[in-house]
């Protein structure tokens, strides 16, 4: 379900055909891997061979358009969809995903988590060498698509067993509240995440976002 969607009153770009405004939805998904245009199914584990990959069996697998391997998005974690016209921003590529990246961390810099990083040659944010956010986006005529997804409570790890994330074998993931405990600090929602998260986007795209369901 969509938790929220907010639209820019500063980032639109004034020749958009229709006269659109830029806009970012959170969602909460149900639970579904995604693969991406070139992602290799080898990275979805057979749950035959495991019996702790049972619970994955009825998981819904979508491919979707975006960059990246297999991933996976359910209750628990946050998904960010910005649907901004990159003329009014910057037209680079790079610039966008490593603006999404800046957002998460310093989002996890407001809830108490002030050593998330990026890791050089791989997308995504990083705790303690644990993947907590990963970056899979589209871009046609500058127009962004898909997003970045960010792991908050116990339960948005629940069928990465099911995958290899991302591609990458041997890493970790992880979630916010995962960090949180470990330091004795209260445990967050995604709600209090996208509160926080918002706030970061704004600060980086210098935009404002307005609650579009008010």
């Amino acid at each position: 379900d969509s938790l929220k969607v907010l639209s820019s009153e500063l980032g639109s770009f004034p020749t958009r055909i229709g006269g659109g405004v830029d806009s970012i939805i959170f969602v909460e998904h149900s639970p579904v891997y995604t693969l991406g245009t070139g992602s290799d199914t080898k990275f979805i584990l057979d749950s035959h061979s495991n019996d702790d990959n049972r619970d994955n069996e009825n998981v819904e697998i979508v491919r979707i358009e975006r960059g990246g391997e297999v991933t996976y998005h359910g209750p628990g974690q946050l998904v960010c969809y910005p649907i901004l016209d990159m003329r009014g921003y910057k037209q680079d590529l790079h610039w966008y995903i490593r603006a999404l990246e800046e957002s998460v961390i310093l989002a996890l810099k407001a809830v108490g988590i002030p050593n998330a990083t990026r890791e050089d040659g791989i997308t995504g944010v990083w705790i303690n060498n644990c993947k907590v956010a990963a970056v899979g986006v589209k871009v046609k005529k500058w127009i962004t698509m898909h997003g970045v997804a960010i792991n908050i409570t116990h339960e948005s790890l629940e069928h990465f067993n099911g995958i290899v994330p991302c591609g990458l074998v041997g890493r970790k993931v992880a979630c916010i509240n995962n960090f949180l405990e470990e330091n004795g600090e209260a445990l967050i929602t995604v709600e209090e995440f996208a509160s926080a998260m918002k706030d970061a986007l704004e600060h980086v795209f210098r935009v404002e976002l307005v609650d579009c369901a008010k």
